[in-house]
């Protein structure tokens, strides 16, 4: 099934062109079916390169999907242009009367900050304080996810010696888990972080279980209750270039940066990127939407409640 997303989103024309069956607004008129509403408060520069990267995940399962994109108004956004802001995006204001089946948060390159000291955490803390009543299941990525942890559970971010950069096998801490179902034994998340949460503060609070972990990034699928809410230390949402446009912007800029680890063959970076965790990320996602938001969100999206 498809994925509902704005006509003239950019999005659009690149995942037709993958043969990712796209639902333009005006076709989905004539349709009488009850999409899964999705929720996408994008935190990322790159705001139209994350987009398409979730919409190619989400569009890639066998449910049909309603996108709506949230940014926050205590920020703006200085790598997109407001033209494309002002015709796609929706702010709080606009949602929060609204329930959703489910509900993702990105990442954000503000690990260098104090949590309290990012520009939108307050506005941040209500929309996720929001996200308990009116949202069925929140997907939460990178630094979203570390954010989530500290604001629900106090979880603390730690900095690392040098920035966790590349791709790294996974295995899973919780075999049985629906949201691991079809994984291999061991699997691949790419990475890119200056911060990391530990394995001993999350093991304080017995209601967050770790689904998967890497002996090098640390704890990196988290989940509460079911699947209402979902911690991904990691981005498996990240396409062939992305780490290897990081690396080239950071070198551009004279900062210290090594080689993404195992990402270039033979580490050079002249070699096209090898990708070895997109079938694991169509999985990650086509589990979510079936069995943590699908199976379980009520017919009646109104019905949608707090259960955390």
């Amino acid at each position: 099934m498809p994925i509902k997303i704005p006509n003239e989103l950019p999005a659009t024309q690149v995942l037709t062109n993958e043969n990712i069956f796209v639902m333009t607004e005006t076709r989905a008129m004539t349709q009488d079916i009850r999409p899964l509403k999705i929720l996408l408060l994008n935190l990322m520069p790159t705001k139209i390169d994350t987009e398409t990267q979730l919409s190619r995940l989400l569009g890639n399962t066998p449910l049909q999907v309603e996108l709506t994109l949230l940014h926050t108004t205590s920020h703006f956004s200085k790598n997109t242009s407001q033209e494309h802001m002002l015709a796609f995006y929706q702010v709080f204001d606009d949602v929060k009367d609204k329930y959703f089946d489910g509900m993702i948060i990105t990442g954000a390159p503000v690990e260098h900050l104090d949590f309290e000291q990012v520009e939108y955490w307050d506005e941040l803390c209500e929309i996720m304080e929001w996200s308990k009543t009116h949202v069925h299941s929140t997907f939460h990525i990178c630094w979203g996810a570390q954010a989530a942890l500290y604001y629900h559970f106090g979880i603390p971010k730690h900095s690392l010696e040098k920035k966790l950069f590349g791709i790294f096998e996974h295995t899973a801490d919780y075999k049985t888990s629906i949201l691991l179902r079809g994984f291999d034994d061991s699997f691949y998340i790419p990475h890119s972080r200056h911060t990391s949460v530990l394995r001993e503060d999350i093991e304080k609070h017995p209601e967050i279980k770790i689904v998967a972990s890497s002996v090098e990034a640390g704890p990196a699928v988290m989940m509460i209750k079911e699947g209402r809410q979902i911690f991904v230390t990691g981005h498996s949402e990240y396409d062939q270039y992305t780490l290897d446009k990081e690396y080239r912007r950071d070198l551009s800029q004279g900062k210290e940066i090594a080689v993404p680890v195992n990402y270039y063959p033979d580490d050079n970076p002249d070699n096209p990127p090898k990708v070895t965790w997109r079938s694991h990320a169509n999985l990650l996602y086509s589990n979510w939407l079936n069995y943590f938001v699908y199976q379980t969100t009520p017919y009646d999206i109104n019905d949608i409640k707090a259960d955390i």
